[in-house]
């Protein structure tokens, strides 16, 4: 259970709700109702087929390729620490495209969906599914990337109905991307540190 919150939470830390809804109300504009919420259905819908995906095939792709599981949870480890850095320093490679779109009055959700399902979203689904998966069935990131989407989506409806303050960001949403930005750091520790360890208990037996 313990293993089981931690996935969640680091997975809804990367996806980050709060951060999503202010770029989808850039992007968006002033669109009617419905069709802010079909298009944050789909877009949700969207991120969560990429993460199941990666949840899924990841472990394969990495056993393809000859990587062991210890070595990518540290170098996974290690991706989301540097994430977890810049958002506890306010940094974010997705605001940029976003307002780019917004100026160019393009409806695109593509900056939307590869904030959420990012690289750095990814290789956390991937490694919950690698360090967590008991079996051939990652169950613990499966899950995590299931609630964590809901929170996506949950995300992006409250700011629809906060309207166009929704995308100022503000206090709120620098303290909530810092906290979540500790989170990850952690996570990132962790899977660093037990990688370490597992690959010292496997070569010393």
């Amino acid at each position: 259970m313990d293993l089981q919150l931690q996935a969640i939470a680091t997975i809804l830390a990367l996806v980050n709700p709060v951060m999503c809804g202010a770029i989808f109300m850039q992007v968006e504009g002033d669109r009617p109702r419905r069709a802010l919420v079909i298009d944050a259905t789909m877009a949700t819908l969207t991120v969560l087929v990429i993460l199941a995906l990666a949840a899924l095939v990841g472990t394969k792709v990495l056993h393809l390729f000859g990587v062991s599981l210890d070595a990518f949870s540290v170098a996974g480890g290690g991706v989301l620490s540097w994430i977890g850095f810049s958002m506890l320093s306010g940094n974010s490679s997705s605001k940029q495209p976003a307002q780019e779109d917004a100026i160019n009055q393009k409806v695109s959700l593509a900056p939307l969906i590869l904030f959420a399902a990012s690289p750095g979203t990814i290789t956390g689904v991937i490694t919950l599914a690698a360090a967590h998966a008991k079996e051939s069935f990652p169950v613990t990131a499966l899950v995590a990337v299931a609630v964590a989407t809901f929170g996506m989506w949950l995300g992006i409806l409250l700011a629809i109905s906060m309207g166009r303050h929704a995308s100022k960001g503000g206090f709120v949403h620098d303290t909530v991307t810092r906290f979540m930005g500790l989170i990850v750091i952690a996570m990132g520790v962790q899977f660093i540190l037990t990688g370490i360890r597992a690959f010292f208990a496997s070569t010393s037996l």
